[in-house]
């Protein structure tokens, strides 16, 4: 990497070309049309460019301060063929307990030939949400029947709330007391459980376990009150 490129993303720029500059190639798919190879001109450029494996990855980040805050584990190739973030590894010992969080490349310098996040400390980034590779081929099974018994448990909970509002009409002053103390509670669960469930709904379907626990918590709460309230 030269070191008048003070950002990765320029580099990028010179990766990417190198892979889709020019067309003509040496050889053809088997059984279809489509031309794969390497150019004169791609040849050039492969001579006079730099590897991925020997420059990036692998290669220690370090703060403004010199301190080591992670390691280039993998690249992301965003569809218009630019390198958008660098997968940095940070904490754990031998892979063991290691945090991989995203960094856009515009967050690293290189300086030097040494790469650099300014501002970063090793226990900010491992602070940071974990990076999960996405898959079109996700299962999202599990997360749907979570969403759908949660839905359910909601409707409960809005159900019993009308139930209680039409008793507390209808009762005494010393019973609607008591029952409005038990929607008040009840309505608060409900808003709490939905608002959580809401958060997960909106992570796309890869995320949805690192919801799971608040809005496990939410609904049982939720369901608690439900199942107490006068009957």
């Amino acid at each position: 990497m030269n070191n008048h490129f003070s950002k990765i993303s320029l580099a990028a720029l010179a990766l990417t070309s190198a892979f889709y500059a020019t067309p003509p190639a040496f050889a053809q798919v088997a059984g279809g049309t489509t031309t794969v190879g390497v150019s004169v001109v791609e040849s050039t450029q492969l001579a006079a460019g730099w590897s991925v494996k020997k420059t990036l990855m692998g290669k220690a980040i370090y703060n403004d301060a010199g301190q080591k805050v992670g390691k280039v584990e993998d690249l992301i190739i965003s569809p218009d063929k630019k390198l958008t973030y660098v997968i940095v590894g940070a904490g754990g010992f031998l892979g063991m307990g290691r945090n991989d969080v995203a960094i856009p490349v515009t967050q690293i310098e290189n300086k030097a030939g040494k790469l650099v996040m300014p501002g970063a400390t090793k226990d900010a980034v491992k602070a940071m949400t974990p990076f999960t590779y996405a898959t079109n081929t996700a299962d999202t099974s599990q997360r749907d029947a979570f969403v759908a018994a949660a839905d359910k448990d909601i409707a409960k909970g809005k159900a019993k709330v009308s139930e209680l509002e039409k008793k507390a009409g209808a009762a005494a002053t010393d019973a609607k007391a008591k029952l409005d103390t038990e929607i008040t509670v009840l309505k608060a669960d409900l808003t709490a459980a939905e608002a959580k469930l809401a958060e997960m709904k909106k992570a796309t379907a890869v995320r949805w376990k690192e919801f799971e626990a608040d809005v496990s918590a939410a609904i049982n709460k939720l369901r608690k009150s439900t199942n107490t309230a006068a009957a």
